[in-house]
């Protein structure tokens, strides 16, 4: 289980518990990602039910156009996002797009590859071309970027991602088998290494989304048996909550390593104290230890202070 309750700099905490009453935790460490020849990509949902979001209220006014005292509160987020991802970006651009497009929901619209001047110089009012679509398919906005990232990417071993994607929409993804199936199979030519590995973030936005299924997708891949070359999960997807999102490293939560050192030093305990890992050659960014039968927290301990996590909402 993913705890929901996260005491930084912990990014994600996830909570296994096994039958002999011990606890497997796997968490990440909130870091600024070292990236190299990442692209950036970022999609809008464009279904209707968004355009409340974009400030467009769907009450006609006069022949001219629709009434709508409604704030555009997707235009800001987009402006932020691209402004922010661009800084990781091989090329310093994102590549944006409206999914979610056309009656059957089935259709991309481009935007364009974009900096942070460029993105400050547009409106953000949704899809141009295609209408606004009547159902939230995600599969097409997916095998968009996989196409367009992996062009110029061989496969890299999962050391770090060739691209990163974020989806942003506000409820139900009409075609959740399709995109769980069509991701398992690229998960598998990763680990064949006849594909790069591309992260994907899935954040919902408003009060009408579907948190069930984006967890659904976040852990589609437990226990799968994909691995990477280092013996790694291979994790395709995230999700985020915007409301929970308080800052913008959150989105690179799951992209950290065991490779990946943030701290000199540190260890484990749990809130007795019992020491349950010892890190002597540097703290990685993906931590990952057994507690032992009746844990219902953990600490972090390092040179300078300490940070401790409550797991209890994980053995409910």
């Amino acid at each position: 289980m993913q705890l929901t309750k996260i005491i930084e700099p912990f990014g994600e905490v996830n909570v296994y518990q096994k039958n002999a009453g011990e606890v497997d935790i796997v968490a990440t460490i909130l870091t600024i990602p070292n990236f190299e020849k990442v692209r950036m990509g970022l999609a809008l949902d464009a279904s209707s039910s968004m355009q409340k979001m974009y400030g467009i209220s769907g009450i006609v006014d006069d022949v001219f156009g629709s009434a709508s005292n409604l704030p555009n509160v997707v235009e800001p987020i987009t402006k932020k996002m691209v402004a922010y991802l661009a800084n990781f970006s091989s090329n310093g651009k994102v590549n944006l797009i409206y999914w979610a497009c056309n009656p059957d929901g089935s259709q991309v619209e481009e935007v364009g590859e974009l900096d942070e001047n460029q993105i400050n110089n547009i409106s953000i009012t949704g899809p141009e071309r295609f209408s606004w679509g009547r159902e939230t398919k995600l599969l097409s906005p997916l095998k968009y970027f996989i196409q367009e990232f992996e062009k110029d990417h061989s496969p890299l071993g999962v050391k770090q991602p060739a691209g990163f994607c974020v989806f942003i929409t506000d409820g139900i993804i009409e075609d959740l088998q399709e995109v769980k199936e069509y991701s398992f199979e690229y998960a598998r030519q990763i680990a064949d290494l006849e594909k790069p590995f591309i992260k994907f973030v899935l954040i919902g936005l408003g009060e009408e989304i579907d948190e069930e299924q984006m967890i659904e997708l976040d852990d589609m891949f437990e226990g799968s048996g994909i691995k990477d070359i280092g013996g790694i999960d291979i994790d395709l997807w995230d999700h985020q909550l915007a409301k929970d999102l308080n800052k913008l490293e959150q989105v690179f939560k799951e992209v950290v390593s065991q490779d990946m050192i943030v701290l000199n030093s540190g260890k484990i305990l749990n809130q007795t104290g019992e020491i349950c890992k010892e890190y002597l050659d540097g703290v990685p960014g993906l931590l990952r230890f057994t507690l032992p039968s009746g844990s219902t927290s953990f600490t972090l301990e390092f040179p300078g202070g300490s940070v401790t996590q409550d797991i209890s909402e994980g053995l409910q």
